[in-house]
């Protein structure tokens, strides 16, 4: 790619990535580590069954409903300032959590933690989107966030395993502190953020408090019809108070003259494309990262450990999928044929465990699962990731940025929420209509746990389909720095164009 006036890359590039990616992992790995700990997080804090859930939720409800504003903040502050205070904010949570007493002050860590990811988050991503601009480095540079993106998950798995057995549930809180420390550190004296990519519009109080109520009534309307049922009326207020919130929103950014999210970011189909089915397809993963853990802890008896070790397949494929297909494929085929396909060998993944049953083998049936889902995940993930950003200007960076972690954030929360209630469903429905001959209780409880997992699940393989056909019909763009147009013909993508799409001007600091 030729090297015009202003597009000089920054010599630090690599390093920096380093320091990014340790933070990425620090945030995704938390939002499953906890997975792990939290059978005996629950016993030791004395949180009750129909509370246990929120130990997640608090997290993944102040994430997701705050990640526009963080986005909107790392564009006003700085992208290397907000990085650098979002990491320390998460030490200090994290360290609140492991200090943890009674479950009040757990669900408080945990909101806390998930307003500083939303600090951090978007300016991670958005401080790669500027730093990286030549199309080749920009694929590797996305093919490793990717892949953490994706793997880090799993990663919590293991690790949570190793602390909850052989230290104490609490390491999984504490292990942040110096994950957070070097990131921060590093970034503060590596990280060199391009000058003119600030947007200092004043902030938009009015879409900062609509999306923020918006998002935490959707995941709240999900998260109480587990436990009250869909007819219960807070979860249809919930659903409609979402509904109007998030409508008003939209009408309240068409009018302002700064809006916190700016329609452009949305309305261009190629990112909107990717914000939906990314968010469609962490729907059906977060469900499974539970139901797994429960079911290899519970029915199967897996200690902590062995539970970790249990998802190796997933992450090897999540990474392979991300850095060895995803990136080496992302500058020769356009990104469609890679989330398409991805999403859709992911499905096939989820298929298999539609097969769970109490005596279910794990190398037969939960093994190569597992690989094909992580394959189908990280090739769908890496170029979804660089897709985030796509063709967008520096000044709406940080927000775009925060509209895929929005995406990944809320779909967690819902995906946890809606398959547990449909999993809980299922469960009462299997022990009302075997009850009468069963007889042993212990066995009924879970064959009929089994069964509601089993059920979700299939859930979860029909909105990967859904995310596949919508990855494949809304992104059109071709590939980077070729000027293949995609099915549309746009005129507009042109040899050079098509380039510059993936070109952010950078400016020595």
């Amino acid at each position: 790619m030729s090297k015009t006036a202003g597009t000089v890359p920054d010599p630090s590039r690599w390093k920096a990535l380093a320091f990014i990616a340790l933070a990425q992992l620090m945030v995704v790995l938390d939002a499953t580590i906890v997975n792990i700990a939290l059978p005996s997080a629950q016993t030791d804090l004395g949180i009750s069954e129909g509370n246990k859930q929120w130990v997640i939720t608090a997290y993944a409800l102040a994430f997701g409903g705050l990640l526009l504003f963080g986005g909107r903040i790392a564009d006003l502050w700085g992208r290397k300032r907000t990085f650098v205070v979002g990491l320390l904010g998460f030490a200090a949570a994290s360290a609140l959590g492991g200090a943890a007493q009674g479950e009040a002050m757990m669900f408080g860590s945990r909101a806390l933690q998930g307003v500083f990811g939303a600090l951090l988050a978007p300016a991670a991503l958005s401080l790669l989107a500027v730093m990286f601009t030549d199309a080749k480095e920009r694929a590797k540079a996305f093919g490793i966030y990717g892949a953490i993106a994706g793997g880090g998950g799993a990663v919590g798995l293991i690790l949570g395993g190793f602390l909850t057995e052989y230290l104490n549930w609490r390491w999984t809180f504490f292990v942040n502190i110096p994950f957070a420390i070097v990131a921060a550190a590093g970034a503060w004296f590596v990280i060199r953020e391009p000058a003119g990519g600030r947007n200092r519009s004043p902030l938009d109080i009015p879409g900062v408090i609509l999306s923020t109520l918006g998002l935490v009534s959707l995941v709240y309307g999900f998260t109480r019809a587990e436990s009250a049922g869909w007819s219960d009326a807070l979860t249809v207020g919930m659903f409609v108070a979402a509904g109007v919130l998030l409508l008003a929103f939209v009408v309240t950014e068409s009018r302002v003259k700064s809006p916190l999210l700016p329609l452009r970011v949305l309305t261009e189909r190629n990112r909107g494309g990717v914000y939906l089915s990314l968010g469609l397809a962490i729907i059906a993963m977060f469900g499974l990262f539970l139901f797994l853990t429960y079911y290899l802890q519970v029915v199967k008896g897996y200690t902590p450990v062995r539970t970790g070790f249990a998802f190796m397949p997933m992450i090897v494929g999540m990474i392979t999928g991300s850095t060895q297909i995803g990136a080496r494929l992302m500058t020769r085929v356009p990104p469609r044929l890679l989330m398409g396909p991805g999403f859709l060998l992911a499905a096939v993944g989820m298929l298999l465990l539609t097969q769970l049953d109490i005596d279910t083998s794990y190398a037969a049936v939960i093994l190569p699962a597992q690989l094909l889902l992580g394959l189908g995940m990280g090739t769908a993930f890496m170029p979804a990731m660089s897709l985030a950003t796509h063709g967008i200007e520096p000044r709406d960076a940080g927000v775009a940025s925060a509209m895929v972690n929005t995406s990944q954030q809320v779909g967690g929360a819902i995906g946890t929420a809606l398959l547990n209630t449909i999993a809980a469903g299922a469960t009462t429905a299997y022990i009302a209509d075997h009850a009468a001959g069963a007889s042993d209780p212990k066995l009924l409880q879970l064959q009929a746990m089994v069964s509601g997992f089993a059920a979700a699940i299939w859930w979860a393989v029909g909105i990967l389909v859904v995310a596949s056909a919508i990855a494949v019909t809304l992104i059109n763009t071709g590939r980077p720095g070729t000027g293949t147009a995609g099915p549309s013909g746009n005129a507009g993508e042109s040899a050079d164009g098509a380039e510059d799409e993936f070109r952010i001007p950078v400016v020595a600091h």
